[in-house]
């Protein structure tokens, strides 16, 4: 099983696991959480929407866009915990990397070092 993903799947788990924690966050919000522009929040927002992973609800009787909440589908809530296992263990390599590159470093540092 290949645990690769693509670029954009980083930005679409942050957003759902926001969205998440808080459904009434605007994109403005979303944005400056991601620290993103508006508009790649929007095309992200909308592709979520598009995927049918996230839905808007109208939480007060208002014409007002703010009057929206993006609240997770049952496929957005299996999607999340998707891309959470995927890139759970993409770092987790990452980390068994970093791990092991310290660990050559003091090696060496220790080896260059004769006081030690």
């Amino acid at each position: 099983m290949s645990i690769d993903t693509h670029p954009h799947d980083e930005n679409h788990l942050k957003v759902l696991r926001l969205l998440e924690s808080d459904p009434s966050l605007s994109q403005r919000e979303l944005s400056e959480a991601l620290g993103v522009s508006l508009g790649k929040t929007n095309y992200c927002v909308r592709a979520l929407l598009d995927k049918g992973l996230i839905k808007m609800q109208n939480f007060r009787n208002s014409r007002n866009k703010l009057g929206y909440a993006y609240l997770l589908t049952p496929a957005g809530i299996a999607a999340k915990a998707d891309l959470t296992a995927s890139f759970l263990k993409i770092k987790l390599r990452e980390y068994e990397a970093l791990r092991r590159e310290i660990e050559e470093l003091r090696r060496e540092t220790s080896a260059e070092d004769p006081i030690k």
